[in-house]
Formats: C-alpha cells, sequence, structure tokens
C-alpha cells in the first residue's frame, strides 16, 4: 500500500514539492553560510518525494541551535514551502483518492517551517524501533 500511495503522490504532488526543496536547496548554497540549511532542505527533499513508509523524529541532541537555525530557515525558504504544502494538500482534499495524501502533506508544514533538529526515519517495525532505542 505505501508503494502506491508514493507512487500516487509523487504524480499529483510529491515532484513539485521536491522540485521546491530543490530549488530551496540551491539558492542557499550560492551564500556560503547557508549550507546548513541547503542540506537540511535537500534532505527533506528526499522525504518530500517518497514519503509514505517514513516518518520524523526530533533528534534528542537538538538544542537553542537548532531553534535559531529554525528561525534563519522560516525567513529564507520555510515560509515558502509550508504555503506550498498548504495549498497542494487543499487541492488534494478536493478529490476522494487524494485525502490521505493531503492529511501527509499537512503533516510535512511542520518539517518544512522547522527541518533542523529533525531525523527522517524508516516506519517499518524493525528499523523504526532500532533509531528509538539507539538513541
Amino acid at each position: 500500500m505505501r508503494t502506491i500511495l508514493n507512487i500516487i503522490w509523487l504524480i499529483l504532488a510529491g515532484f513539485w514539492l521536491f522540485l521546491g526543496y530543490l530549488l530551496a536547496g540551491v539558492l542557499l548554497c550560492i551564500p556560503i553560510i547557508t549550507i546548513p540549511w541547503a542540506i537540511a532542505s535537500f534532505r527533506t527533499a528526499s522525504y518530500v518525494i517518497w514519503p509514505f513508509g517514513r516518518t520524523i523524529v526530533s533528534k534528542p541532541t537538538a538544542g537553542v541551535g537548532s531553534f535559531l537555525g529554525n528561525v534563519i530557515w522560516v525567513i529564507f525558504a520555510g515560509w515558502w514551502l509550508a504555503i506550498g504544502h498548504l495549498v497542494s494538500g487543499i487541492a488534494l482534499f478536493i478529490t476522494i483518492i487524494g485525502i490521505p495524501l493531503a492529511l501527509a502533506d499537512f503533516k510535512m508544514i511542520p518539517i518544512s517551517l522547522m527541518p533542523l533538529g529533525k531525523d527522517i526515519v524508516s516506519t517499518r517495525q524493525g528499523d523504526f524501533d532500532r533509531t528509538l532505542t539507539s538513541n
């Protein structure tokens, strides 16, 4: 089921959102000081293009640095990526088949606003348990 949802997601919204994150990452690579945010954008892009079967967890070691970095991220890229998720989520809600995709889109808004201090992990039982117990 995850694969089917991911394929439908890729066709209807994932590819365009992925391009948005790639564009943000490339633009953030231009000034050298913003490369850490570009890396976060590229990491989030890999999640946005194929989200089903993975989830986002907070890093236990994230602190004030991640918070301050997220404030800078919101100013430069986060707000328009969040708007992209909101608009595509509303558009997906129009169709019955798009409702689960729209819900997934809305769940991505927090990471589009605050990507630093987060990890993307598999939801497969063994992988997810290992990730939680190793932290």
